[in-house]
């Protein structure tokens, strides 16, 4: 198993990072957007702080990430017939994503202090809000947070529907770079 990228494909630390990061995207969407249908109370509750800590770790992992990347670039784009707006359009929407990776989770922490309320850290410990209780802000914060979350997962769709035209019709590698194997 390689732990770092080559030419050839992405190592185990980018595919275990990108992984993580697609799995807690979506437990944070539909915990964000059928929450208030969970029974109140300690469900409700729960499904809040899991929705919370899976910003939290998507921060830290996308830290981790580009701190990672910054050392190992990953491998060149695969030639596709489609040509060179293809890779600048690729290249533009890995950037999208990434600014969206990072803005969702921190609009979220917004919301959480302009609330009033502390942002709980995995359970291990609290951050208390810098600022007052100001619910007009918290709302309007709310709102952004929704909207750049359902960019997020719409732009996380077409990247994924991109991958699978990739492999089934163009029929090269640029899936499979991404899987353990």
């Amino acid at each position: 198993m390689q732990l770092r990228n080559s030419a050839m494909r992405y190592g185990a630390v980018p595919q275990i990072l990108h992984w993580l990061v697609a799995v807690l995207i979506v437990v944070g969407w539909v915990l964000g957007t059928f929450g208030d249908d969970l029974p109140r109370g300690p469900t409700r509750a729960a499904g809040l702080f899991v929705h919370m800590s899976a910003g939290v770790a998507v921060i830290a992992l996308m830290a981790a990430r580009l701190v990672w990347r910054i050392g190992d670039p990953p491998p060149p784009p695969e030639r596709t017939p489609v040509g060179p707006w293809a890779d600048h359009a690729a290249r533009w929407a890995h950037y999208a994503l990434y600014a969206l990776l990072i803005a969702v989770p921190v609009a979220g922490i917004v919301v959480q202090f302009a609330r009033g309320d502390a942002l709980p850290i995995f359970g291990l410990f609290e951050i208390a809000s810098p600022w007052p209780k100001d619910r007009a802000f918290a709302s309007s914060a709310k709102e952004v947070h929704e909207v750049l979350a359902n960019g997020l997962v719409i732009l996380a769709a077409g990247h994924a529907a991109a991958a699978l035209v990739h492999h089934w019709i163009f029929r090269d590698r640029t899936l499979v770079r991404m899987l353990p194997g």
